[in-house]
């Protein structure tokens, strides 16, 4: 029976032309609106607000669509006034509302810093736990392209630094829905760094992510390539870079254990630390600055923590270089951590 069921099978293929159905491929742009989309038609409190969000569709285009589907009282333009409309946003949460609230990219949040750490990440503790302020403040982080020193920084060190705030990074499109949802519908402020260069990358969607009830727990990190010989961790865009890094130096025989931390604040490290306890070696990865960044915490927790004693080598850091960024694209490629560079700091790791 088996056997005709097959024989079946190959002549409907043959003569139909039948291939597997392709996977799903979403970019994180659409990823993000998606969930934003289902976030807003879920729970009425929740609105948008920031630069072009509403009649120009988003600067980068992800909030598309949702002007013309919710209208002027939930997806709101504002003027350029960053510490202006992040104060009204955060007014809005204490008030009972849960804004999104978009900055055109991080580095323009330095004008709203104030709003973001002294009046949203604050409030909930020195209100004794009686006032929460439910707000997400999403936008592209990091490194994008030939804008120079102003329009460059990773602030995942920043607003990581601060008690009061989650602080998530998502790297694909599975990661960009899951979180954003999970943040909308938190009850503590939630600081979403996105990245400009991957609004417009496509990755397999899978079933599960495709569901309105989809969510990815802020505060766990995802193993997304299992290796025995050293851990690689890493966030955002240069997750990929590491993926990548992995693939090559799988052919020498060298296989990495590659961890997405998906979220900065509070950061699972007891993921990180039962991987280097299973491979004795570790890399941090990041497009941010060195000093006081994610990698040197992580190896600072790594070395307070029962982990320590399972490393054979020094952990090592590799992340952009210590200068505001340049504007020349030589320059610029040589201050942002490259494949070939994740490479040879493994390979220096391991002494091969």
């Amino acid at each position: 029976m088996a056997a005709v069921s097959g024989l079946v099978s190959g002549l409907l293929k043959r003569r139909f032309h039948w291939t597997a159905p392709a996977a799903l491929q979403v970019t994180v742009r659409d990823a993000i609106n998606q969930g934003m989309d289902e976030e807003l038609e879920r729970d009425e409190k929740v609105f948008l607000l920031g630069e072009e969000v509403a009649q120009y569709d988003g600067a980068y285009k992800v909030s598309r669509g949702l002007w013309k589907k919710y209208g002027d009282k939930r997806i709101i333009d504002t003027p350029i006034s960053e510490m202006g409309f992040a104060g009204i946003a955060v007014g809005a949460a204490m008030a009972g509302l849960r804004p999104i609230c978009e900055f055109m990219t991080f580095n323009f949040s330095m004008q709203a810093i104030d709003q973001v750490i002294n009046s949203a990440a604050k409030t909930y503790y020195m209100s004794g736990g009686l006032q929460p302020v439910p707000i997400v403040f999403r936008g592209p982080n990091g490194a994008s392209a030939g804008v120079a020193a102003q329009h460059s920084q990773c602030f995942a060190a920043w607003y990581g630094h601060c008690p009061g705030l989650k602080v998530v990074s998502p790297w694909n499109s599975e990661d960009a829905k899951g979180l954003i949802k999970s943040a909308i519908r938190d009850n503590n402020p939630v600081v979403v760094l996105e990245n400009e260069l991957m609004y417009g990358v496509p990755f397999e969607f899978p079933p599960e992510a495709q569901s309105k009830d989809f969510l990815i727990p802020i505060g766990k990190a995802k193993i997304e390539r299992q290796g025995t010989h050293i851990t690689v961790v890493s966030h955002s865009r240069p997750v990929g870079h590491c993926l990548e890094a992995a693939a090559v130096l799988s052919k020498e025989g060298v296989e990495c254990e590659v961890i997405n931390m998906r979220t900065i604040r509070p950061m699972d490290m007891e993921t990180i630390e039962a991987s280097v306890m299973k491979t004795n070696h570790l890399v941090t990865v990041e497009g941010g600055w060195p000093q006081f960044g994610v990698g040197a915490e992580i190896c600072a927790r790594i070395m307070e923590g029962p982990a320590f004693n399972f490393l054979d080598a020094p952990a090592v850091r590799v992340t952009g270089a210590d200068v505001p960024m340049p504007y020349a694209k030589i320059l610029e490629d040589n201050s942002i951590p490259q494949v070939k560079d994740i490479i040879f700091a493994i390979k220096k790791t391991l002494n091969i």
